[in-house]
């Protein structure tokens, strides 16, 4: 209860400063870093932004050795634990584990239930979109810094009215010399769509013609602190050369390009496409033909293929058929890691009438998962958890105000206390504090309500469910 007898949130808005900063939003798992283990695989106390659930980050570890030497496949790791024990966060810290070139693609187990496609080709599609393909090219190409780019005009043939591009003279500058090159109108266009002007780093493709930014010059480089633009050394070496050029792309990304049909150019056409804008299935023939090209660039060395992970959470929202399907796909040869999670315990598989199993997953998947359980958090941890939530956030707390949402979390859930911290600051704001009271809390239990008192006040009124 507010102390005031005007309460917090009917109090007038103090007057604001006008301010540039930018505000950044702060996602629930923004402070989730990694599993937080030491080189050994021990969980550390408390860092990478995880609080407690030791035996569940070390046994996490041991999975993420597991992926990293490709000795994982045809099986899953189901995190199975309570509503808000941080199973989420354990497989976002396995993909921070993993690092940023592996595909990492996240999905809820009643996504798969949707009136364009069927249930089993939204798991392919989110299967193939978890397998990366990093394809490496030796390409000649042109690379420098722009001294000149001048593109030449001529009487345009078609047409005695106007001028067209007859070609473009573009001269580069690298570390060990300078070359002037005579460019087709075609990759003057390419120019103009990249916005390269004098002083960027550019390579052309000396076969197809493709230019790329790089970035601009570091000679360009002025002394602000903060800035858009991507500032690159002088390339080295000649202006000609032989480059690795790194690529990175999905089965899924391969799969969606060769699925979508090309359409001829008339209005027709176009408006066509327009109008069939919902999402192409993907057929097996295809997907066969896409692996047998995948295939055949592994065996000469141009690509490797990089195995992500796939998401699944609340898996038990999944029916029969779709765990029927899933078998299939983890026996795939190239099936990426699976991770499950869900807070059922045992429960009627869906789609099913009589079939009861433990987390609602049929046994024979079951038999293929590694399970890993999340403990619920104690009051100590759950304050610390508030603590590291309010700096990430950039709240202040006063004092008595973690020990009271510690208590709240304890009593209802974590969650509503970390829900809790937002609000609570915009009261302290509307009273002119610059940090969060015990009065803002006590406010904040006033004008909301969690789960358990919500529930307790409907069994009170005698209304049902």
């Amino acid at each position: 209860m507010a102390s005031t007898s005007t309460p917090a949130h009917n109090a007038p808005l103090p007057p604001s400063a006008t301010s540039t900063a930018r505000s950044s939003r702060i996602a629930p798992h923004s402070h989730i870093k990694g599993l937080g283990l030491d080189p050994e695989g021990f969980a550390l106390l408390d860092t990478a932004g995880f609080v407690g659930q030791n035996q569940a980050r070390e046994a996490c570890g041991v999975i993420v050795d597991l992926i990293k030497s490709r000795k994982f496949a045809g099986r899953a790791l189901l995190l199975v634990g309570g509503p808000g024990t941080g199973k989420t966060a354990l497989a976002l810290a396995v993909s921070h584990e993993l690092g940023a070139k592996v595909p990492f693609c996240p999905m809820v187990g009643s996504e798969v239930y949707s009136t364009e496609v069927k249930k089993t080709e939204v798991l392919a599609e989110a299967f193939r979109r978890a397998i990366g393909l990093r394809i490496k090219e030796t390409k000649e190409v042109y690379e420098g810094e722009v001294t000149e780019l001048t593109p030449s005009e001529s009487e345009n043939p078609l047409s005695g009215y106007g001028k067209t591009v007859s070609h473009v003279v573009v001269g580069l500058k690298t570390v060990k010399g300078t070359k002037q090159l005579r460019l087709d109108p075609t990759i003057y266009e390419a120019i103009l769509k990249e916005k390269i002007v004098v002083g960027d780093v550019i390579y052309v493709e000396a076969n197809t013609g493709a230019v790329k930014r790089v970035g601009r010059s570091d000679a360009y480089a002025s002394s602000y602190d903060l800035e858009s633009e991507t500032y690159v050394p002088l390339p080295k070496g000649d202006v000609h050369k032989k480059k690795e050029l790194v690529q990175d792309v999905t089965l899924g990304d391969l799969d969606a390009a060769n699925a979508r049909p090309q359409g001829g150019q008339d209005i027709m056409s176009v408006m066509g496409s327009l109008v069939k804008s919902g999402r192409t299935e993907v057929t097996e023939k295809l997907r066969k033909e896409v692996n047998k090209v995948v295939q055949n660039y592994v065996d000469q060395g141009v690509a490797e293929v990089v195995p992500g992970v796939v998401f699944i959470d609340e898996v038990h929202m999944l029916d029969i058929e779709c765990f029927t399907y899933l078998n299939a796909l983890l026996e795939d040869r190239m099936a990426p890691t699976v991770i499950f999670a869900t807070n059922r315990g045992n429960s009627v598989v869906r789609g099913t009438t009589d079939i009861v199993s433990a987390h609602g997953i049929p046994v024979d998947l079951l038999d293929r998962c590694m399970i890993v359980k999340t403990e619920s958090y104690t009051t100590e941890q759950i304050a610390k958890v508030l603590q590291l939530r309010a700096n990430v956030e950039g709240l202040k707390l006063g004092a008595g105000v973690l020990e009271k949402l510690a208590v709240e979390g304890d009593k209802s859930s974590l969650r509503y206390a970390l829900q809790l911290l937002t609000p609570a600051s915009i009261l302290a704001s509307l009273a002119g504090r610059s940090q969060i009271e015990i009065e803002d809390v006590g406010e904040m239990n006033e004008l909301f309500l969690d789960a358990k008192t919500s529930a307790a006040n409907i069994a009170a009124a005698g209304y049902e469910l």
